[in-house]
């Protein structure tokens, strides 16, 4: 085995046992661990199982069979920025929605009250 393919198993390897970790002291929700831990799996199948790697980066048309490694780290990073940009999006229209529910709730004070209503207590 190569010093690469050992390099990415024990790589692949640390990655898995980190996010798990993460996940068991709750510092990381399942739903974002997900895409975490399925890019670790398929790294570290492909860096263990060599000929996998040699017959999908051949198909692909990747002439150094560990850069298809990198490939399938970098599609997963993108995966993860969307779902994030999404979670992102999401909260930020509750933030805002929220924020004028509370201002529509809000009483207000004497100085604020239009000409000619008067504040209830």
């Amino acid at each position: 085995m190569r010093r690469i393919a050992v390099l990415s198993i024990i790589a692949s390897l640390g990655l898995l046992l980190y996010i798990l970790e993460m996940v068991r002291r709750r510092r990381l929700r399942e739903e974002y661990s997900i895409l975490w831990l399925s890019g670790s799996v398929i790294v570290l199948v492909l860096s263990a199982k060599q000929e996998w790697l040699n017959r999908i980066s051949a198909a692909v048309g990747i002439a150094y069979p560990p850069s298809l490694l990198f490939l399938i780290g970098m599609a997963f990073i993108v995966l993860i920025l969307i779902h994030f940009s999404v979670t992102i999006s999401t909260l930020r229209q509750e933030n805002k929605k929220m924020a004028q529910e509370i201002a529509l709730m809000k009483p207000l004070s004497p100085k604020e009250a239009p000409h000619g209503t008067r504040e209830t207590p």
